[in-house]
């Protein structure tokens, strides 16, 4: 028998057993736990539940590391594509040349969008969050692609994750675009992914549109930087709406609203609108004092992360993609050179050490996809664009789960107790 934690309640003792994952800390096992003893685990923010078992994503924020299925960040993100990486996610390995040949070819025949959608679209105002049409067009999905919603049917659950991975880009090009007031352009699948959305972003009808190989990489990187991250706030509003056996497009839709919050996909905005503020490294000074001032409402965007303790991994990789994009576009922007002397004194000031303020990911992500042309309107559905692989890679792992149940979590009530109905006339 493996290893037992003892827990004393009232008179009585009761032991739960300790389960172990292939790395990271080991886990309590506490579902006997209400039954046992009429006792439930108060744990706001869930910081110390696992609410799942998973084999796809690990973070030990402690020594800055992420991993897919085994493989470091930084190594994918150098070598590999998001096209390969996704197919990693969804199927445990890294594909073999004709495999992966065989899930681009799959994936480009589902790029193109219901033509209906494109009444959709014209239903919002002009100036709508692209999140808010996100969020509303993804969940139509459903209403058009009755094939591929029957959950309990693998088959159907590989065609409709297919489907999102496809139609994501065509359908956050198609907001940029709505925004903007052009015509919608249709995919060109002799282009890579990232390249077809590049293009169904930016190119216009009248002209041939040139992908840039600097921009496309850059894309790319940033694309498989965000395509997963273990159980977030969005990813786990995923699995929780899948695990009332909703569609699985209602269920990212369910996640691109969570990530729409300011707290988790707008960092990044939030990070350039800082910069922005700082303006020229010399004012860096005056607003490092500002930071640390607890009376100062100013706070440093981009640095810390919840479960990172250390350097974000995907943040190194940024910093060097930002200047790759930056020498292909010939961009002299103050803000690169702001935030690298911002990034090197925090990392040697003592304040910001004890306290691991480390850069994070969207400390970079922000000053790169201002300078491919993207307003910060769009920095969040890019996000979410690159997380539906990992979205439909949690909701598949989720729905495979033969021990799944619906998501339920309980409370502590500090409301009032039972109480008689007063009628109107005597309150």
């Amino acid at each position: 028998m493996g290893d037992q934690i003892k827990l004393s309640a009232g008179n009585a003792d009761f032991e739960y057993p300790v389960l172990k994952g292939s790395v990271g800390p080991d886990v309590i096992d506490i579902r006997k736990l209400y039954a046992q003893t009429g006792k439930f685990t108060f744990d706001p923010g869930f910081t110390s539940t696992a609410s799942c078992e998973s084999a796809l994503t690990y973070i030990d924020g402690d020594e800055g590391v992420l991993l897919h299925r085994g493989y470091p960040i930084g190594q994918l993100a150098e070598h590999s594509s998001f096209m390969e990486v996704s197919y990693l996610l969804l199927n445990g390995e890294l594909p073999s040349k004709s495999e992966l040949e065989k899930f681009e070819l799959t994936i480009s025949r589902h790029t193109m969008l219901h033509e209906q959608l494109a009444t959709f679209y014209r239903g919002f105002r002009r100036d709508a969050h692209p999140m808010a049409i996100m969020c509303g067009v993804v969940g139509a999905l459903s209403a058009f692609y009755h094939d591929s919603t029957d959950i309990s049917d693998p088959e159907h659950r590989k065609i409709s994750s297919h489907r999102l991975i496809a139609k994501m880009p065509t359908i956050a090009a198609m907001a940029f675009k709505y925004a903007v007031g052009q015509p919608f352009m249709y995919p060109d699948n002799k282009l890579s992914y990232t390249g077809n959305f590049l293009r169904m972003t930016f190119g216009v009808p009248a002209e041939e549109y040139e992908v840039v190989p600097a921009v496309e990489k850059a894309m790319d990187r940033i694309f498989i930087l965000h395509a997963d991250h273990e159980q977030n706030a969005s990813t786990s509003t995923v699995r929780l709406a899948g695990s009332s056996g909703a569609n699985p497009f209602a269920c990212i839709a369910a996640g691109i609203a969570c990530l729409w919050g300011p707290a988790h996909g707008g960092a990044n905005e939030a990070a350039l609108n800082m910069l922005r503020e700082i303006g020229t490294p010399d004012k860096i000074p005056h607003y490092i004092e500002r930071a640390k001032d607890k009376n100062d409402p100013f706070r440093l965007m981009g640095f810390g992360h919840r479960v990172y303790k250390n350097y974000d991994p995907r943040a190194a990789v940024m910093q060097k993609t930002v200047r790759e994009v930056f020498d292909a576009l010939k961009v002299d922007d103050p803000l690169f050179e702001t935030a690298l002397r911002l990034e090197e004194i925090a990392l040697n000031d003592p304040y910001f050490v004890e306290k691991k303020l480390f850069p994070n990911v969207d400390f970079y992500s922000g000053i790169i996809l201002s300078a491919i042309g993207f307003p910060t309107t769009m920095f969040t559905v890019l996000f979410a664009l690159a997380r539906t692989v990992g979205w439909v890679a949690q909701w598949n792992e989720m729905i495979s789960d033969p021990g799944q149940k619906i998501g339920r979590p309980r409370q502590l009530y500090t409301g009032p107790t039972q109480r008689d109905y007063v009628p109107l006339d005597r309150r």
